[in-house]
């Protein structure tokens, strides 16, 4: 996309249509004057899922001592409402309904289970012989299933079933950051990552009505870029405030070599050139207003609050000028154009996602913790599958009961568990089984 210029197709440019604000299950507003995407924004804000998220990790386990340093450390709620500002200015600025990249922002995180991206990993695990699990695929479950908000008929049993919070086609859409099932990956067919399970594709199929096969919507490309200029900025100033990251350790040489091989392996593609990668960090360093040295005093605070916004700034304007330059000056929306970011602004992101990564995420403290955490879910996935439906929250043991088979059944338990903070999944695991009974005492 890099240095073209591009002519807007007809379909969604500038503009929303009837089939983009259309639910699901067809209902009434019951306020008259606000804008469909204004009333998924609202689904989203008042939904228990994302209070939810308040007790998810986002990097480091809150009560480690990696946060010994503040009591009110970064969360994935915390982070969803920072992807959330960021989204919804960049969004507007292209031309995007704000309230929809919002509530898309908002969302994008909401099927994370306890315990961060661990969590992930140890479900999956447990989900292999039933589909598998992945973040994203149960924010899809979550939003169009699980999350209590819109009960409607069924179609052929008659009984009330659940449509989630009954969201717009665009802001599931948008919603999507891997719009296609398990092994339907474009180019991966063993890529570990999709966006809905096999029973949750006639929603998948709705929402994808009339889209580009594999592509992702405009606003879900911005939800997916704020996603990662907020989490890469703000870990990397959390490991300032934790004391784990000294600023002049970037200047050494086998510090580099070591975040070049941490980048390469896991946030830009194989073939990235270390050179690119270094010069990505010099640029970063030559500013003004990059921090080199933090002491905890208020005005090291006030400075590195600073070069927080600063960085923010640098990658929005980074990919609104480009995408700009590629498209023009209209409204861009749906399918009628692709985020274009430089090349340049990606490898600088990258940077600060791999410096924290080394810093931070690789210490072993978080390791330890790590390896609890992955115990603690198996041995629960275990401990809740085997007394099913004993122990299952009422929600989830009607899911249960009503499964047509063991792979649904399993499902059931994975959801109930999916939806647990790292404190109640670790209060669960107590009661359920003898390890966490000896931890308790």
């Amino acid at each position: 996309m890099e240095g073209t210029t591009h002519a807007l197709t007809d379909d969604h440019c500038g503009r929303y249509d009837a089939a983009d604000t259309e639910r699901w299950a067809a209902e009434p507003d019951k306020r008259p004057g606000r804008t469909a995407f204004q009333r998924d924004r609202a689904r989203v804000l008042h939904s228990a899922a994302l209070r939810r998220l308040a007790g998810k990790t986002q990097v480091v386990t809150p009560g480690s001592r990696s946060y010994d340093w503040d009591a009110s450390p970064r969360t994935r709620l915390t982070h969803s409402l920072e992807c959330a500002q960021v989204g919804r200015e960049l969004g507007a600025a292209l031309g995007c309904d704000p309230d929809l990249v919002e509530a898309a922002c908002l969302s994008h995180d909401m099927g994370h289970p306890p315990f961060g991206h661990n969590g992930e990993e140890a479900l999956n695990e447990f989900a292999k012989d039933c589909g598998g699990f992945e973040g994203n695929a149960q924010s899809l479950r979550l939003l169009t299933r699980l999350e209590p908000k819109r009960f409607v008929p069924d179609p052929v049993s008659g009984e009330l079933v659940s449509v989630g919070l009954n969201l717009t086609r665009a802001c599931l859409d948008a919603a999507t950051k891997y719009p296609w099932a398990r092994g339907d990956h474009p180019t991966d067919p063993d890529s570990v990552k999709f966006g809905a399970y096999e029973d949750d594709l006639p929603v998948f199929a709705w929402l994808r009505r009339g889209a580009p096969a594999d592509r992702k919507c405009f606003e879900a490309q911005v939800m997916d870029w704020a996603d990662d200029v907020a989490y890469s900025v703000h870990d990397f100033e959390d490991g300032l405030h934790a004391g784990h990251l000294d600023p002049n350790m970037l200047y050494a040489e086998p510090e580099r070599t070591a975040i070049w091989q941490v980048a390469i392996g896991r946030y830009v593609p194989a073939d990235t050139a270390p050179e690119e990668l270094r010069a990505a960090l010099d640029r970063l360093m030559e500013q003004e207003w990059w921090p080199h040295g933090y002491d905890g005093s208020a005005l090291a605070q006030s400075r590195l609050k600073d070069a927080t916004s600063q960085l923010i700034g640098r990658f929005c304007l980074a990919a609104e000028g480009a995408t700009r330059e590629a498209y023009g000056s209209g409204r861009l929306t749906r399918y009628g154009a692709e985020l274009v970011v430089p090349r340049e602004a990606r490898n600088e992101c990258a940077v600060l996602k791999a410096v924290a990564d080394l810093y931070v995420m690789q210490r072993d403290e978080q390791e330890r913790i790590r390896a609890d955490q992955r115990i603690v879910l198996a041995e629960l996935a275990e401990a809740l599958s085997a007394r099913a439906p004993e122990g299952l929250d009422p929600q989830f043991r009607a899911i249960f009961d009503a499964a047509p088979d063991d792979k649904a059944r399993k499902r059931a338990v994975i959801d109930q568990i999916a939806c647990l903070t790292d404190a109640s999944a670790r209060s669960l695991h107590a009661r359920l089984t003898r390890r966490g009974r000896r931890a308790e005492r």
